[in-house]
């Protein structure tokens, strides 16, 4: 297997997650007050999954060894805007935490039209997003690569998750330490 087959099967399960939003958005946009448990929900999604699980494989791992690679202008020119649209992404799953924060606080259901326009905003840009990847960057890359180089990074791959894990828990196990809930 390539190491693309488990990115791209991560794109299926982030363009379900963006069908759950799309149904969210709708909600919203019929005067409907946003889910701020779905919403911190997704936002979790997006911050773990999306893209420090994600993003993390291709910026740390994929990307890393393309930069020791002499790719074609092309394709150095597509990781760079990759690059730039995992920003991006972040960039826009803050915005939307930061609208559902102020929701839950508040009780002020005045920013759901915001909720509801970062939501359209993260379904554009993942659409695209993801398109990108699987039809323009990952099928020409892997020709820059032995079998045995794909062999590591699926390796990589593997321990990258596996370290994720236990990084988020540990943090969360951290946190309830330093502030235990009374």
């Amino acid at each position: 297997m390539q190491p693309i087959g488990p990115l791209m099967h991560e794109h299926r399960l982030i363009e379900r997650m963006l069908g759950i939003l799309e149904k969210e958005k709708s909600r919203i946009q019929e005067d409907q007050a946003a889910d701020t448990q779905l919403i911190d929900q997704s936002v979790d999604f997006f911050r773990t999954f999306a893209d420090r699980c994600h993003h993390g494989k291709e910026e740390d791992i994929l990307f890393r060894d393309l930069k020791n690679k002499s790719i074609s202008k092309e394709h150095q020119a597509i990781m760079d805007e990759l690059i730039e649209e995992h920003i991006l992404g972040r960039r826009l799953v803050t915005e939307l935490d930061g609208y559902n924060n102020h929701l839950v606080r508040s009780g002020n259901g005045s920013v759901n039209k915001e909720i509801a326009g970062t939501i359209d905003k993260l379904l554009n840009f993942y659409s695209e997003h993801i398109k990108k990847e699987d039809k323009d960057f990952f099928h020409p890359v892997m020709a820059y690569f032995s079998r045995e180089e794909m062999s590591g990074m699926l390796q990589e791959f593997d321990a990258f998750e596996k370290e994720l894990l236990h990084e988020k828990y540990l943090g969360m196990i951290r946190k309830l330490e330093e502030n235990p809930v009374s």
